[in-house]
């Protein structure tokens, strides 16, 4: 029986009411402790841009190239860089930074294709995360804005959750980039076409929370033109 198999069947297995107080209680006090680490290790570190794409980009991908490209023009800029700490787009981002001689965080967690942290971030934030909405809240409520490279699930994720934030005013507005119109173009056709004209189950309006470009220096000067307007200063 596979990994898979045994969660099903523990899932399904009976257990009695004191065993799961039990461990219930124990997993409030595990949830509590990685928000406490995190508020404390993030609160530290000012403004920052979390960086998003896929585990699986390799070095020679343009997307890759993009990635790094962007984490340094944005550490000149006087962002941090904030990552899943992985591979693939990841550690292109915290390389970037790395390069940059800005601050490179990484926020991992444990995932089949993500074995261990990537060797770009600084030594003093690196956070390790078992749960994932634990670190989904750290990657909004301490980023100045998201840069959505191409990605899988994880990374839609992460985005529609960001967008349904600021949809809903759980958040202030802040840019939401995605890079690579080509890859892009599908979703936001059927956004367009099908949720939005044929279900009308979104608004127009929030066709503007994101904007979508082809080149890291144009994704750093949204940040830079959005920020402008207000008070924020960054890491200088």
């Amino acid at each position: 029986m596979g990994l898979k198999e045994n969660k099903i069947k523990q899932a399904f297995k009976e257990k009695n009411w004191n065993a799961i107080k039990t461990a219930d209680s124990w997993q409030i006090f595990k949830i509590m402790s990685e928000f406490v680490e995190g508020f404390e290790s993030m609160s530290k570190i000012g403004p920052c841009v979390s960086i998003f794409g896929s585990a699986r980009t390799k070095s020679n991908n343009k997307y890759y190239k993009h990635a790094e490209e962007i984490g340094y023009l944005l550490t000149q800029k006087g962002y941090g860089v904030i990552t899943g700490g992985g591979p693939g787009i990841m550690e292109a981002a915290n390389k970037g930074a790395r390069r940059g001689g800005g601050k490179s965080v990484g926020l991992n967690i444990g995932l089949p294709f993500e074995q261990s942290h990537n060797n770009y971030i600084d030594n003093d934030k690196l956070i390790n995360f078992d749960y994932f909405f634990v670190r989904k809240v750290m990657f909004v409520k301490y980023a100045q804005g998201f840069v959505v490279l191409p990605g899988g699930v994880g990374t839609l994720d992460e985005l529609f959750e960001a967008i349904t934030l600021i949809q809903t005013g759980k958040i202030g507005k802040f840019p939401i980039i995605l890079v690579g119109s080509t890859y892009w173009e599908g979703i936001i056709e059927w956004i367009k076409r099908i949720v939005l004209k044929e279900e009308k189950n979104i608004s127009k309006k929030d066709l503007q929370l994101f904007e979508i470009v082809d080149t890291p220096d144009q994704a750093v000067k949204i940040i830079e033109k959005f920020y402008k307007r207000y008070t924020l200063k960054p890491n200088f």
